[in-house]
């Protein structure tokens, strides 16, 4: 059996929340939950009992809770859960009013900005009066085009405070990407700054905003928030003001409206790579509730930590990140590039800051061992507990990394959800051992299978990743879908009554999972199925490769296995190096994995939050257009790929 690279010891599992959990279900039901096999277990065969416990135990704060927990259990889509229930998200993330620091923000350029619960709650209740004043009211969109601030978090509570829906992307999009996600939820109000900073560079974003207002005219005022200049020259922008103008300085109290638990909160997008980006709204209660669960139980979240992701405002992290409030911990929010002024400057704060949970992408964490980091040779990080990765699959070797260079004893949590869910499917577990590759476990609750193609469960082999029961965080429906059709064919159009999530995984021997990559991004040659994420494994074990992408290449009736490698500067793609690349690839897989071509290029093509667009790729290759390169941080890398003559033999 393998070996774990780490196991809790029992004192800390005894501290943890998740125990203290287990032992007041024991007492309340007279249960012998004992691990964390035996509570998630007990999660799918109570699972109505098991939210509604949770629901105590998290301290929900409701006007009204209801007897009904799940109605419609067999329905998916369809289930409604706690259907009476009436509750206010920003009031649960508000509740602390102390002078305990529930904010901090850091900046690239040293700046920083500390805000206690008190000083929030104050904030908050000034810019909500404000919106209420400009006619906002429950169900109207207020959006963010904002950089990862205090303001951007005082926004967000505020427009929740009221029962309006926020929704949000980070300053870097184009005017294209802004116009097709906000362009169709009709926001009333717009909240951005002036600017952001990236990598040195004080990049400012009024001009799109300027275009932006022209172009939806929904909206009836546009806050600016002064950000990289003091006094902002908003003259140009129509029914703009600036923060301090805008909010109403003698507010103090907030006004909580009581909504039902399926009330919109947030919309969020798809990625929009492959067509305009798909509007997912979610409910406040669901949202919560989920929240609640991942942050106390699985990543021990308390008020005395210090939780910190390095995200924008755009990707779904930020929304994970900020319900953290509801614990009373502090907030760690940074703005800017996670390599500037140097590759080690996040470690620098999370020393500062005596950051205890540090999220991040697997991306980072390959790109820090590459750059030859070690935060635990330069850095005090005796306050970090565990860290965090998503975004693509984390290699064993990234496991490694973080074990060896960063803290020995510390959880290490792969996690892995999305924005459709806006939460974790799979994710840690602070009383079980972490492997190498392996997510730690199946969310509490959430009745996750692997499925093959005969659409039954199946463990140790690799499949669709799917849920076989309601959770509360599933969606309430997409934007603009009356009869709900959109809704159904993204997700339970392949199998009936099930959601198929679009992962392609595998249940380990250890009850962990292994994410092996998108399921539509699955290559196919010789009628097998390989997950990408196999093969970038073994390609950025090589030395001289920074990052890799993988696509199928239709070829003689069958498909071929193409693969572009990004080399450290000044490092070319010899016969030799490709022979080592396909040599690593065939060694610790098999000879269908190996790639027909490897291909270097300078570039590759991702979003804005880091995920490579394999999708996209493909569709150049295969001279198809794509039609939305606003998704993407940097399109001009997909003309790398266009009309290549190595790939036309």
């Amino acid at each position: 059996m393998t070996a774990p690279l780490w196991t809790p010891s029992q004192a800390r599992c005894n501290e943890t929340r998740i125990m203290d959990f287990m032992q007041q279900l024991n007492q309340q039901h007279g249960l012998e939950l004992n691990d964390y096999k035996s509570l998630y277990d007990w999660s799918l065969s109570s699972n109505e009992t098991f939210w509604d416990a949770l629901w105590q135990y998290a301290g929900v704060i409701a006007s009204h809770k209801g007897d009904r927990v799940l109605e419609h259990p067999d329905r998916m889509p369809g289930a409604r859960w706690y259907p009476e229930a009436r509750l206010n998200f920003a009031e649960n993330l508000l509740r602390y009013g102390d002078d305990k620091p529930a904010v901090i923000f850091r900046g690239e350029d040293d700046t920083r900005v500390e805000l206690s619960h008190a000083e929030l709650h104050q904030r908050v209740a000034q810019l909500a009066s404000a919106l209420r004043r400009q006619g906002v009211v429950a169900g109207d969109r207020v959006s963010g085009f904002m950089p990862n601030i205090a303001e951007t978090l005082i926004g967000m509570l505020a427009t929740a405070s009221i029962g309006a829906v926020w929704s949000s992307c980070s300053p870097d999009f184009g005017i294209n990407g802004v116009l097709d996600r906000f362009g169709q939820v009709e926001p009333k109000v717009l909240l951005t700054t002036d600017g952001y900073r990236y990598n040195g560079k004080a990049l400012n974003s009024l001009e799109r905003v300027e275009g932006i207002v022209k172009q939806i005219p929904s909206i009836e005022k546009v806050v600016v928030v002064p950000f990289i200049s003091a006094q902002p020259d908003i003259s140009a922008i129509d029914r703009a003001v600036l923060l301090n103008d805008y909010v109403d300085t003698d507010a103090t109290e907030i006004e909580f409206e009581q909504l039902p638990f399926d009330h919109p909160l947030y919309i969020m997008y798809s990625s929009g790579t492959t067509g305009v980006p798909k509007c997912i709204v979610h409910s406040a209660g669901g949202t919560l509730l989920q929240h609640l669960k991942e942050h106390i139980l699985h990543t021990d979240v308390g008020r005395d930590d210090r939780l910190f992701y390095y995200t924008t405002c755009g990707w779904m992290m930020w929304n994970w990140l900020v319900s953290g409030l509801a614990t009373g911990c502090t907030l760690v929010l940074f703005d800017g590039s996670p390599f500037a002024p140097e590759p080690e400057y996040l470690w620098d704060i999370a020393e500062q800051e005596k950051i205890s949970i540090f999220g991040t992408s697997a991306k980072y964490i390959a790109a820090l061992e590459k750059a030859g980091v070690k935060p635990r040779e330069s850095h005090d990080l005796s306050a970090l507990k565990a860290v965090l990765s998503t975004g693509s699959p984390l290699a064993h070797e990234s496991f490694d990394y973080v074990y060896r260079d960063i803290k020995a004893d510390l959880q290490l949590s792969s996690i892995s959800g999305g924005t459709d869910i806006i939460s974790c499917f799979a994710l840690g577990c602070p009383i079980r051992p972490v492997y190498a590759g392996e997510l730690q476990c199946r969310g509490l609750g959430m009745a996750v299978e692997i499925y093959n193609d005969a659409g039954e469960p199946v463990i140790g082999e690799k499949g669709e990743l799917v849920c076989t029961h309601p959770f509360p965080s599933m969606p309430i429906g997409f934007w603009n879908d009356p009869d709900g059709q959109k809704y159904h064919d993204a997700y339970f159009d392949q199998f009936d009554n099930i959601w198929a999530h679009g992962d392609y995984g595998e249940i380990t021997a250890q009850d962990g999972l292994i994410i092996h990559g998108r399921s539509d991004a699955v290559l196919n040659p010789g009628g097998v199925r390989i997950g990408t994420a196999e093969i970038y494994r073994q390609v950025e074990k090589v030395e001289e490769v920074l990052e890799s992408l993988c696509i199928g290449q239709p070829w003689n009736n069958d498909v071929r296995v193409v693969l572009f490698v990004r080399l450290r500067e000044g490092v070319e793609l010899d016969e030799a190096l490709i022979d080592r690349i396909r040599s690593t690839i065939r060694a610790n897989t098999t000879p269908r994995h190996v790639p027909a071509k490897v291909i270097q290029v300078t570039d590759i093509p991702r979003t804005i939050s880091g995920k490579i667009v394999e999708l996209a790729v493909r569709k150049v290759v295969l001279g198809e257009d794509v039609k939305n390169k606003d998704a993407l941080a940097n399109p001009e890398a997909l003309e790398l790929f266009r009309n290549l003559p190595e790939l036309q033999s």
